[in-house]
């Protein structure tokens, strides 16, 4: 890379951030993740669903954590150790939101579910499973880019692990989000989205474009630092990487306004603790029944999520216990 005299305004000598990283923002944010957090926590126990919200307060603590190493580093900022910590912390924390969405949707399909498009606890299976894929090529492909003292086919791998995650958790949200407007239309079309739906299910939507767009300005800023190399010239290094100011929108704003979101509408506000508690065809009674269940093996449910087997062969019709709706209850009343 081109000498320090040629380097433009920014750049501190040594920084492994390339800039001085901002002192004071670091700890703001890391106090209002840790509030979120606790908040988090507080509404888990208030509505007895640390099956659906858990992973929201678990979330909450990698950011604080993350935002701490950064303040850390921003007095340090040529310890490689601190910088690795945080750029790992930050990579991995924002993908766990994404997995309570999967849950989330799960449980908005258990609420509707002749709508649903799949088993609806297959969507957390299917969509964690990816999520541990793109957790564990992140984790190891995040120290490696961060830490300049590997050798170069060292780094080489780690940024293709790190592009290979982040591209995985594109592709991932972009189907989770077509299964979920799936899902919607149909409630739309059979009179069978009423409002505590309709308010989760937009809440859901905002929470992974916020996540989504964050995850983009990541791939742009990464696959940019893997272009660059000893010779490239400081002066065309792409501004995401030399200027602080996007990483405080992208991914500090935006993964905090998407933990607040949460907190202000907490879906289970809005729908039954119980997921054997579901929304009648007549599109306002609740009813309680003996849950979704699906009775192939695992594996079979596993690698076919969709059950395109059962829809060829009509098995699928055998579970369709809400075609009662409640009517043999009805009778006895």
């Amino acid at each position: 890379m081109s000498s320090n005299s040629t380097l433009p305004d920014g750049y501190v000598d040594g920084s492994y951030w390339y800039y001085a990283p901002n002192k004071g923002a670091p700890i703001a944010f890391a106090v209002l993740f840790g509030i979120s957090g606790i908040i988090h926590v507080y509404q888990c126990f208030k509505y007895h669903c640390w099956k659906v919200g858990g992973l929201l307060p678990w979330a909450a603590t990698l950011f604080v954590g993350a935002f701490v190493a950064r303040e850390i580093g921003a007095y340090n900022y040529d310890n490689l150790g601190v910088f690795i910590a945080s750029t790992v912390l930050f990579l991995i924390a924002a993908p766990v939101y994404e997995g309570a969405n999967y849950f989330l949707l799960g449980r908005i399909l258990y609420y509707v579910p002749y709508n649903s498009p799949l088993h609806p606890g297959r969507v957390v299976s299917t969509f964690v499973g990816i999520d541990l894929v793109i957790g564990t090529l992140t984790g190891v492909g995040a120290p490696r880019v961060a830490n300049s003292s590997l050798s170069q086919s060292d780094i080489n791998l780690g940024k293709s692990l790190l592009k290979a995650a982040l591209l995985l958790q594109i592709a991932s949200m972009c189907t989770f989000v077509a299964i979920t407007a799936r899902y919607h239309y149909k409630c739309y079309k059979t009179g069978t989205l009423p409002n505590n739906l309709r308010t989760v299910l937009i809440v859901l939507y905002i929470s992974c474009t916020l996540i989504t767009i964050r995850t983009i300005y990541r791939t742009v800023e990464y696959f940019e630092a893997a272009s660059l190399n000893v010779y490239s010239d400081a002066l065309h290094i792409s501004p995401l990487l030399k200027r602080e100011f996007y990483f405080w929108v992208f991914e500090a704003m935006f993964m905090f306004s998407n933990t607040a979101l949460l907190n202000v509408f907490h879906p289970s506000r809005f729908l039954p603790v119980n997921n054997k508690i579901y929304l009648a065809q007549d599109g306002v009674t609740e009813i309680e029944g003996p849950g979704y269940e699906d009775k192939r093996p695992f594996l079979l449910t596993l690698f076919d999520p969709f059950d395109i087997v059962g829809i060829i062969t009509k098995r699928d019709a055998k579970g369709k216990f809400w075609e009662k709706d409640g009517k043999e209850e009805k009778a006895e009343a």
